[in-house]
């Protein structure tokens, strides 16, 4: 904020906008309670109106923070949660956090004796989406993007207008009272010349032909032209056209000029490790002195320089070394551990221009989740509405205790309960809800597949006919776009406001609270809407989803379905997708009133995924013409939409 301001007070020519948005968010940041811009008190509308910029230039990011020798340290919103939390009872977080947190402890653990106890017990809510949540904890990716931020992090910033600040900015104070410390900080600073160097991007995507900066030592940069040597793998690897699930492919075998360029890079990043290694041994000496040659602040800040040393520097460049191992090392072995890949990703804001990395995946990411967990946890409690298959009543004495059994052990597959120690203890509870009076499930039997016009058509009858509050999911960004482009106008002149992820510029939680007040507005959305949305009551009382969610064919999915079902992999596909099917027809009823309308417009749904819905829900095929009339019949009726026309 103090840089901002300063910034601000020193343009002549700053714009009112930019002082609006800067003086609305001190306002808040003297009331916040704490401080959070992307989950706490800030408005949701506060980025759509200012820009995300004006956020993102106040946000911490990874690197910035120099803990005691920042001014503000006392005041800092930053250091006050990380110390409510070191003395709470109950923290609430997501998964990502946790895991992440969990997974950083166990990395500096030994290096720092005094390392923040972590919780003994732990709850996650919503367990179906720990696995996912694992594999991005505990995966690796040497990118680009991950590459030049670490650049960044060690020598701060290169020129141009950046607040960054090196690690030499953040240990001078530091190696003026201990000499020591500099030899190895300036082999450091001299080896990370060879990560990406600024406008590494434009040159990957051949946009900037510039010369690249001075490398000291180097007569070329061995990060940037690995990287190059990627996307010409990638590029000779390419199976259908650019754009369509064409972003990554397999690194084995790797190709001779790919080897050619690892080498290189690989020699750099250990001649980066060594002085890293090297200096966090002599810090960890100067916290061996007597207890009184330093004060407590300085103690803790060395500590905290040692945690992000080997978190952001140390622990990475090894996993990197790791990874360049492989390349140069036999092919990938069928029995590996791990799932390595290549993959290009669009960058944000940054149009048309992609990022590229090689990445890192366990094949189960449960082992490694298990294996952090099982240190600190007394015990973890899991729970979900889809961590199972759904078993079918057989017979007079209920679900077969067959498919029971497999049921559990599908979903203790999944989240990997056989990693662990002790067996799990099971426990299933029924639902409160009776869906076979409060709910209608219909499967649309004559809207055309890949007809974009149709699929549309249908979407405006059906959100015509419940009067809005209706949710229409894709399994498809470009689809949703479609549809939204076709139906908008349509709708707005029924008096149904139209609202779409991907399409409309507000975030997913601003979007959700605009349909949640406005009883008759629609809303459009993927992944995060389908798993994510919780709006009880008459604002949601249709969901339609275009077509069956099938798992996504890539690299990750195939090569886990060999390794979590090698006998079955068509069952493995259907299990995912009936959890899918779940978790949308579950946004239809929150409270024990709710009534509402599940329907899909794919004709192919099979049969042996019915097994989704709950117990006593009948599901029809039906014909478009049918479900508008069973929609109107079934919903409770609602005030008429306020809609004015020309006259009044």
């Amino acid at each position: 904020m103090e840089d901002a301001v300063n910034t601000l007070a020193s343009r002549p020519s700053t714009s009112p906008a930019a002082l609006i948005g800067l003086s609305m968010l001190a306002r808040w940041a003297e009331a916040t309670e704490d401080g959070d811009l992307m989950g706490g008190d800030l408005p949701g509308w506060f980025g759509d109106i200012f820009g995300s910029g004006v956020l993102f230039g106040m946000a911490d990011r990874r690197g910035e923070c120099i803990h005691g020798a920042c001014p503000h340290y006392q005041t800092c919103f930053v250091e006050h949660s990380i110390r409510r939390a070191r003395g709470a009872r109950l923290v609430i977080a997501n998964h990502a956090l946790v895991l992440s947190q969990a997974s950083w402890s166990s990395i500096a653990r030994d290096d720092v004796p005094d390392e923040d106890q972590l919780p003994t017990r732990y709850f996650f809510d919503e367990g179906h989406h720990l696995p996912e949540a694992a594999d991005s904890a505990f995966s690796l990716a040497l990118s680009g993007l991950e590459a030049a931020e670490l650049r960044r992090w060690l020598l701060g910033a290169e020129g141009g207008r950046s607040r960054a600040r090196g690690l030499r900015r953040r240990l001078e104070d530091l190696v003026a009272a201990s000499p020591a410390l500099d030899s190895p900080l300036e082999a450091i600073l001299g080896a990370s010349h060879a990560l990406p160097a600024p406008g590494w991007l434009g040159r990957l995507n051949g946009e900037d032909t510039a010369p690249q900066p001075s490398v000291p030592d180097l007569v070329t940069n061995p990060s940037e032209q690995f990287f190059q040597a990627l996307k010409a793998q990638l590029e000779a690897r390419r199976i259908g056209t650019r754009g369509q699930d064409s972003s990554e492919c397999g690194l084995h075998p790797a190709g001779e000029a790919l080897r050619e360029a690892t080498a290189p890079l690989d020699t750099a990043l250990r001649r980066l490790l060594a002085p890293l290694k090297t200096l966090v041994e002599r810090l960890k000496s100067l916290l061996s002195d007597p207890d009184d040659a330093l004060e407590a602040a300085q103690r803790l800040r060395i500590e905290a320089m040692i945690r992000s040393l080997r978190r952001r520097a140390i622990a990475r460049v090894e996993g990197w070394i790791a990874i360049l191992d492989t390349v140069l090392g036999e092919d990938n072995p069928s029995d590996s551990s791990f799932i390595d890949l290549i993959r290009t990703e669009y960058v944000p804001g940054r149009q048309g221009e992609t990022d590229i990395g090689l990445h890192r995946h366990w094949r189960d990411p449960t082992i490694p989740f298990a294996s952090v967990m099982q240190g600190p946890a007394h015990g973890i409690l899991i729970t979900s509405a889809t961590l199972r298959d759904q078993t079918p009543a057989s017979g007079e004495n209920g679900p077969d205790p067959r498919l029971v059994e497999q049921s559990w052990h599908a979903a203790e597959t999944r989240l990997g309960t056989q990693h662990f120690i002790k067996p799990p203890v099971r426990a299933s509870l029924l639902s409160p809800f009776d869906y076979a009076h409060q709910t209608r499930a219909l499967i649309v039997t004559d809207v055309p597949p890949n007809d974009l016009d149709a699929l549309a058509g249908a979407y405006r009858l059906l959100f015509v006919a419940s009067q809005g509050g209706a949710l229409g999911l894709f399994t498809a960004i470009s689809r949703l776009r479609a549809v939204h482009q076709r139906i908008a106008i349509p709708l707005e002149e029924a008096g149904l406001p139209l609202y779409a992820q991907h399409v409309d510029t507000m975030d997913n939680a601003t979007l959700v609270d605009i349909f949640r007040t406005e009883l008759h507005s629609c809303l459009l959305g993927t992944d995060a809407m389908r798993d994510g949305v919780d709006v009880p009551g008459q604002a949601l009382r249709l969901v339609v989803f275009e077509r069956t969610p099938w798992p996504r064919p890539d690299i990750l999915h195939r090569e886990r379905r060999k390794t979590l079902s090698p006998d079955d992999p068509r069952d493995y596909d259907d299990r995912l997708t009936r959890m899918r099917l779940r978790q949308a027809f579950g946004r239809l009823i929150r409270k024990g009133d709710d009534r509402g309308v599940f329907v899909i417009l794919d004709r192919r749904m099979p049969s042996r995924l019915l097994s989704a819905f709950p117990d006593g829900v009948a599901v029809e095929r039906v014909s478009l013409a049918d479900a508008v009339r069973q929609i109107g019949t079934f919903l409770p009726a609602e005030p008429a939409v306020p809609f004015l026309d020309a006259d009044e």
